[in-house]
């Protein structure tokens, strides 16, 4: 028979490939997390921990590559079953987390909405993430309110001190309740064009990782089954 390191040690390549996409799959979460988190602060609690499960599966994708080369290397049908189970236990749970994305999508547009009026109903200049989050948001989008500006006056911040300074169309103005110094559109429409673009990123590159475990399970099967024969 032929030196069956020598035969199987090719499909390497097939983990390291699978490998970069685990790596993709980190910077994604780790992009997540910088330039999204405001927009999930005014989710929920839960919704702030969407990026460390994108750096988790990230990291775990990584992990078990290195462990699928480890078991190529070594032609142990044993790892490399074991190795798939993992592989296809990762893919059934992006799948169910893409499905549960697509099927409560408004729900999450509902949410947001719901969570921003509160936030500005609740808005102080003392510093809390919320409020921190809202005026990032009406400062990097140039918006104020939720509809418009106008959300702002059913407000108590707005009947003590009049607009925040993140709605203020110049910097370092003090609009009091001048609303011809703020910005007239609203944040909401603003927020969810960028979540809904940003997120259609992260679901193609979602797909593509997918589609590289789905191959790496099929040639891993293979393998096993080839070195068993082998055996």
């Amino acid at each position: 028979h032929a030196n069956p390191r020598r035969v199987y040690r090719s499909p390497i390549f097939c983990w390291s490939v699978s490998q970069i996409t685990g790596v993709i799959l980190l910077a994604v979460g780790i992009w997540g997390k910088v330039s999204l988190e405001n927009y999930f602060s005014l989710l929920n609690e839960k919704a702030t921990n969407v990026s460390f499960v994108l750096i988790g599966t990230g990291t775990v994708i990584v992990l078990l590559c290195t462990f699928g080369c480890f078991a190529t290397c070594r032609v142990s049908a044993w790892m490399l079953k074991l190795y798939a189970m993992f592989l296809t236990l990762i893919f059934l749970v992006e799948l169910v987390a893409a499905i549960v994305g697509f099927v409560f999508r408004h729900e999450i547009k509902n949410s947001f909405k719901n969570n921003y009026e509160k936030a500005l109903k609740q808005y102080n200049s003392t510093g809390d993430y919320r409020s921190n989050a809202v005026d990032k948001i009406q400062n990097t989008l140039h918006c104020c309110g939720v509809t418009d500006y106008r959300d702002w006056t059913d407000t108590n911040y707005y009947s003590e001190k009049g607009f925040p300074k993140s709605c203020c169309k110049l910097e370092h103005c003090t609009p009091q309740r001048d609303a011809n110094k703020v910005n007239n559109e609203g944040c909401f429409i603003k927020v969810m064009t960028i979540i809904e673009s940003e997120m259609g990123v992260v679901a193609g590159i979602s797909f593509g990782v997918a589609c590289f475990q789905l191959i790496g399970i099929f040639l891993t099967y293979c393998l096993s089954r080839a070195i068993t024969n082998n055996q």
